[in-house]
């Protein structure tokens, strides 16, 4: 009799349940944390910074005073551009920016693939990328699409390492100019789509992201060929972005820098994995506090929250601004003012050409 009465109610009780969440999802489901702990809450950095990563396609036609207004509430004195195309497109971009604020950004060059096989190619790119900077430029900026897809002209892909581009680093070397470079993803993306995957909701809603070992190529050969090309390149200063997807390894990440000294990191869409290894992570920014940059990469103005955060603060267990992207919880570093300023301002100053220092302390 009591079996009989006790599982209808059973049943009830989880039928209710079924009905009050059945429109829950796991990324709905992000409830306020009750833990009581001290927070400081930061829409500004403690510092004037200079963001390395950043794209804006329509800077030759945008008003750029809607940047800067942003930029001044956080204190960004200075934005990287690094989608300034080359050729006329880039010359349009520096000319808006001198026109109108010419101390508040600064844009790199880009380099088009087209014809990577044909003779004479690779000179042809260097002097397009000489002239670029001579037109304003002051860095080139390296996409994915190295080693995804771009293609020769036997519709081969072209490796990072590809031989044929040796001209275009050794040009920025002599130019004295940074290559900030993007190659591959998260190694997760290319991890079956499972339980295991820790990266299973990020790839559940952005499909597009996931990649395989024909597709383009294995994670290990893409960044093989990046690390090779930096070692055959030490005249050129790299920067590496999004910490070289190594920032979930930092003790092999220090391992790659103490190999090659040519090699800086910049942080842009991985201070997630910085913020779940507060002691780790700071011990590895004490070691190389002058080989990391800022970077955030998507223009997001609400999002610089989290990287001041997790870069100033010692507050325990906030939340990320992306559950698809970090399901888990920050803690801050605590970061010294001195360590501060170099990731802020000092080390882009020391790599990227042209930035204007009266904008910054001494």
């Amino acid at each position: 009799m009591k079996k009989y009465l006790v599982v209808p109610l059973i049943s009830i009780v989880f039928h209710g349940f079924a009905q009050s969440t059945k429109r829950m999802d796991f990324e709905n489901y992000n409830p306020p944390s009750t833990l009581v702990v001290p927070q400081h809450k930061l829409t500004k950095a403690k510092f004037p910074f200079i963001d390395v990563h950043n794209h804006q396609e329509e800077m030759p036609y945008m008003d750029l005073g809607t940047l800067i207004k942003e930029m001044d509430k956080m204190n960004m004195k200075v934005m990287v551009n690094l989608s300034g195309s080359n050729g006329e497109e880039l010359q349009r971009s520096v000319k808006n920016v001198r026109d109108h604020f010419p101390n508040r950004f600064i844009v790199f060059a880009n380099i088009d693939w087209n014809g990577v096989g044909n003779e004479g190619w690779g000179e042809r790119a260097a002097k397009q990328l000489e002239e670029d900077v001579k037109n304003g430029a002051n860095g080139l900026k390296i996409f994915k699409d190295l080693g995804f897809s771009v293609r020769d002209i036997h519709g081969k892909r072209v490796a990072v390492d590809d031989p044929r581009l040796d001209p275009i680093w050794k040009k920025a070397g002599e130019l004295k100019i940074p290559v900030l470079i993007h190659t591959a993803d998260p190694k997760s993306f290319w991890d079956p789509v499972d339980s295991m995957n820790e990266r299973w909701l990020e790839l559940a809603t952005h499909p597009y992201r996931k990649r395989s070992n024909t597709d383009p190529a294995p994670w290990d050969t893409l960044i093989a060929e990046q690390h090779r090309m930096f070692k055959k390149h030490p005249g050129t200063t790299f920067i590496a972005a999004h910490f070289g997807w190594y920032a979930n390894n930092l003790a092999k990440l220090g391992q790659l820098l103490d190999e090659m000294p040519n090699v800086n990191v910049e942080f842009g869409a991985v201070i997630a994995e910085l913020g779940r290894q507060p002691r780790m992570a700071k011990e590895f920014f004490t070691k190389y506090q002058d080989r990391i940059l800022f970077g955030k990469d998507s223009w997001a103005p609400e999002e610089y929250a989290t990287y001041f955060r997790v870069l100033e603060t010692a507050d325990d267990y906030f939340p990320y601004h992306k559950k698809y992207h970090a399901f888990w919880a920050m803690y801050g570093m605590g970061l010294s003012d001195d360590i501060l300023k170099k990731v802020y301002y000092k080390n882009a100053l020391k790599i990227i050409p042209n930035i204007d220092k009266t904008l910054f302390p001494e």
